[in-house]
């Protein structure tokens, strides 16, 4: 495989627009809320240093960027992202840790932090020393809960006055990791993630009578 991970600088500038229009589309087809972004915004996270980027020669393969929140108390690798054509080849995976490596190097005291519905992305978290945490535990800051208007389950967070929702939180405290064995890890992380999901079905069902009936 040729695709190769880099630490996005100047040059990657001119992917913007591809990159922008992969989130949205990678955002629809989970029914998910990646929030949108500007081509000025990536433009800017990759000219800061703060980003990650797979190529394939000329091709984008994936990108993935970083968040600050609270004066560098919390940081966030957001905007995920894998090409269709490469994706199954554990892309994403490497893209998250070094993503996650820029992260450490650049902001050592700060919490890492994500917002996911996805198993993969929960394993990979996990494998990286991520712990899931409650919503109280992540950032406050207004601007990053805005993030989520765009995603259709945003009047489920709100209901529930930003406590839950059927996203899992995850956090990695540079102070206390988790540095559990990886079977164990993996292990909890299903059990964790068969639990969530139940409790969504049940919530689902509570806000919408319908689905009773289906």
């Amino acid at each position: 495989m040729s695709v190769k991970i880099h630490i996005a600088s100047y040059p990657h500038t001119a992917y913007a627009d591809d990159i922008c229009a992969m989130i949205e589309v990678a955002a629809r087809q989970r029914g998910t809320g990646i929030a949108k972004r500007k081509p000025e915004y990536i433009t800017m996270k990759i000219r800061n240093g703060n980003s990650v980027i797979a190529l394939d020669g000329q091709t984008l393969v994936g990108f993935c960027y970083i968040e600050i929140w609270e004066n560098k108390k919390y940081v966030a690798n957001s905007g995920l992202i894998v090409n269709p054509d490469y994706r199954g080849q554990g892309i994403a995976k490497k893209i998250k840790a070094k993503a996650f490596e820029l992260s450490r190097k650049k902001y050592p005291e700060s919490k890492l932090f994500g917002i996911t519905t996805s198993l993969p992305v929960m394993k990979i978290n996990s494998d990286l020393g991520y712990k899931p945490v409650t919503f109280s535990e992540l950032t406050q800051d207004e601007t990053f809960w805005s993030g989520c208007q765009s995603c259709p389950n945003y009047d489920i967070l709100t209901r529930n006055e930003r406590k839950n929702c059927l996203c899992t939180g995850m956090l990695f405290d540079p102070e206390r990791p988790n540095t559990k064995p990886k079977a164990e890890r993996e292990k909890n992380i299903a059990r964790y993630y068969r639990w969530v999901r139940l409790k969504s079905v049940k919530f689902l069902k509570f806000i919408n009578p319908i689905n009773l009936f289906l």
